[in-house]
């Protein structure tokens, strides 16, 4: 007789809790996975699907102004927020129905409810307490709203998928990558957008070049970014809201939209009462192998506050249940993983910032262009992109690889190969380029840039 009802339990049906679940059924374990919300999780339901749905929308104003420089005749749409709302509804609930059908063809048994633990091995349930040997937790995050007077009238991230009507005045609070995503998205769509964030500069922890451009490519589409401002307060006046600054300064919105942070989902789920330890934010302590202070007891994704992509989530739910069920210990090596920002112009990275390449490697070379894309030789549009290249001096290896422009994501994609495998810059000088494109920029650069130098010669 099993001592247990399952062999594992997992909570959260998003991304990374589908695939571990997914792949632990396959290596013969007897899996459940419960979700209180909807199976997709964050990415599929709430976040990077629907939002690039919407990025896609958002660059259509520019490919029918642009279309003119190649001999179309202007046109002069309208656009339909409702129309865009229900088509990405619809797609969302196909994706929902994918997911829930992938857990069903694996054996995966679902229950559509929330589970809070009661001891390391059981978990209680619509009323019902389960068992299992090993208790898996990937709850994600959720979007953090400070405390100030008047929160109440703002959205996240969250909402803003579901709006019954679109704001002509948007104010978007954060200077992060779903800040800067949504303010691109409003901005594309029509509406006249103020971007705030604290900070000396948006998308922290970026490449200090990748930050300058884009917030210079950003602001000359318009969007209104406004860099060390700081809210105080927001009040509902009338049929819109009023946003003061602590400068004083009060802007005037239809829509104030909160993207200053996520916070683990770990509240009122019994994780510390069961012996699960917590960091300072509230996200789940792990090892390199998910393994939580209970020894049967793991978590992966955003509940872990590691890196917080939805690709990270799924391979570390992978490796998870190839540890566990097939025999084969592994863990996620974070140092290559390439990210995009969905932002307008969109940015691609993989690899290691200049900042944080000085601080590893005694001498580090550094390649930069930045050029007009061929599209807007026609369209007359002022836009620019920046490709950019750091190498470890003493091995010749791209340690890092930056891009902000047109397709940044697809082209970096590659390169995120590349640097797994180790390519040197003279590997790179060896590949012959795609003529004409914009990726070939990154096997043509063959320049140091000298600016760092200098300046350390001063």
């Amino acid at each position: 007789m099993a001592m247990y009802d399952y062999d594992l339990f997992v909570i959260g049906a998003g991304s990374g809790g589908a695939s571990a679940s997914r792949r632990a059924a396959a290596f013969g374990a007897k899996a459940v996975i419960c979700e209180e919300y909807r199976v997709g999780g964050t990415c599929v339901i709430r976040g990077c699907v629907p939002k690039k749905l919407f990025t896609y929308a958002a660059h259509f104003t520019e490919d029918f102004e642009d279309a003119a420089g190649f001999g179309w005749e202007r046109a002069r749409p309208n656009f339909d927020w409702p129309t865009l709302i229900a088509n990405k509804d619809t797609e969302i609930d196909r994706l929902n129905g994918i997911y829930i059908r992938m857990l069903n063809d694996a054996g995966v048994d679902l229950i559509e409810d929330r589970g809070v633990l009661v001891d390391p091995h059981t978990v209680e349930i619509g009323g019902k307490t389960i068992t299992a040997e090993t208790i898996l937790i990937a709850t994600g995050a959720q979007p953090f709203r400070p405390g100030i007077p008047g929160i109440e009238h703002t959205v996240t991230s969250n909402e803003t998928f579901h709006l019954e009507e679109f704001p002509r005045r948007a104010v978007v609070v954060g200077g992060g990558y779903i800040a800067v995503e949504f303010a691109g998205i409003f901005n594309g769509l029509g509406s006249h957008v103020t971007q705030l964030y604290r900070g000396e500069q948006i998308l922290r922890g970026f490449d200090d070049d990748v930050r300058a451009i884009l917030a210079q490519e950003i602001s000359k589409k318009g969007v209104d970014l406004r860099i060390k401002s700081q809210v105080e307060r927001i009040d509902a006046s009338g049929q819109h809201l009023e946003v003061t600054l602590e400068s004083g300064d009060t802007i005037a919105a239809d829509l104030v939209m909160y993207a200053t942070g996520r916070n683990p989902n770990t509240s009122d789920m019994g994780l510390e009462e069961v012996g699960v330890e917590l960091d300072g934010k509230g996200a789940v302590r792990v090892d390199r192998y998910s393994k939580t202070s209970v020894p049967n007891i793991y978590a992966i994704g955003d509940v872990t506050n590691r890196m917080n992509l939805t690709p990270v989530a799924i391979n570390e739910g992978r490796a998870f249940a190839e540890s566990l069920y097939a025999g084969r210990p592994r863990f996620l090596d974070y140092t290559n993983v390439p990210h995009a920002v969905f932002s307008n112009p969109s940015v691609g990275v993989a690899g290691l910032s200049e900042a944080r390449a000085r601080e590893q490697y005694e001498a580090v070379d550094i390649y930069k262009s930045m050029f007009r894309p061929m599209k807007h030789t026609l369209t007359g549009r002022d836009e620019r992109t920046l490709m950019k290249l750091v190498v470890d001096a003493s091995t010749d290896r791209v340690v890092g690889v930056h891009m902000v422009g047109s397709d940044a994501a697809e082209i970096v994609q590659g390169m995120g190969i590349a640097l797994t495998c180790g390519a040197t810059k003279a590997q790179f000088d060896a590949t012959v380029g795609i003529h004409p494109s914009a990726a070939e920029e990154f096997v043509t650069m063959r320049e140091k840039f000298m600016e760092f130098e200098a300046r350390a010669a001063e």
